[in-house]
């Protein structure tokens, strides 16, 4: 058994939120921003990085499809759990332009470097990837599930400059997105707790199946664009 084919979700992320404070949905990314004050924070001041986490999150899973001998196309659609975002949301002290912010963590976290390429991490209008997009096809029988995931970014800062005050806030972006495929009754091999093939396993396949438990092995990763 094997994947013939598959189509990876395309793009990055999206939205800064406007309205009242500093909340944060239970994925820990920015939900709501507070308006900073009319004051503006002087530029080339110092971010202090904190509470960073940098990790793969499930963002859509498709029902388990049971194929037979020759296996076929999983034409079960993938639904979405998670929309990945390119926000920052500010907390109190002055206006910071959110695209300094992002560059910010990305230099701390290693993911912005100067490339053409690092334009995604810190623009705030462009779209999430669509999980629905993923098609894929095997060429065995078995019981398998469509799921897709990002690697997710989110950090709290402070920001001083000069005499204009201390700015705090989070931000959020994302690096990676990708699919993947499992089987229901093979454990997912190399997968650790928080991995988001195991998430998908234990959103579709039911609590015994053997893909629902941390693998053995070599990590794998699966496909990404």
């Amino acid at each position: 058994m094997g994947i013939r084919k598959g189509c990876l979700a395309a793009g990055v992320v999206a939205a800064l939120l406007a309205g009242a404070g500093g909340c944060t949905s239970d994925g820990g990314e920015p939900v709501a921003e507070a308006a900073p004050t009319t004051e503006h924070a002087c530029e080339n001041g110092t971010y202090v990085w904190f509470n960073v986490d940098r990790r793969d999150v499930l963002t859509g899973v498709a029902e388990k499809q049971k194929l037979g001998k020759g296996g076929g196309a999983l034409t079960h659609e993938v639904t979405p759990l998670h929309t990945p975002r390119v926000a920052v949301a500010f907390e109190e002290g002055p206006a910071i332009d959110a695209e300094a912010v992002l560059r910010s963590l990305g230099t701390r976290t290693g993911d912005v470097d100067g490339a053409d390429d690092d334009a995604g991490f810190t623009d705030v209008r462009r779209p999430a990837p669509d999980p629905r997009t993923v098609g894929t096809e095997m060429d065995g029988a078995g019981t398998f599930v469509n799921y897709s995931w990002v690697k997710q970014v989110v950090a709290d800062f402070t920001y001083t400059c000069g005499t204009a005050g201390r700015t705090t806030g989070r931000a959020t972006s994302w690096v990676v997105d990708g699919s993947g495929v499992l089987e229901c009754s093979l454990p997912v091999e190399g997968a650790r707790e928080g991995d988001p093939a195991l998430a998908a396993a234990r959103f579709s396949c039911g609590p015994h199946a053997p893909a629902t438990k941390p693998g053995k092995g070599p990590a794998s990763r699966p496909a990404s664009s």
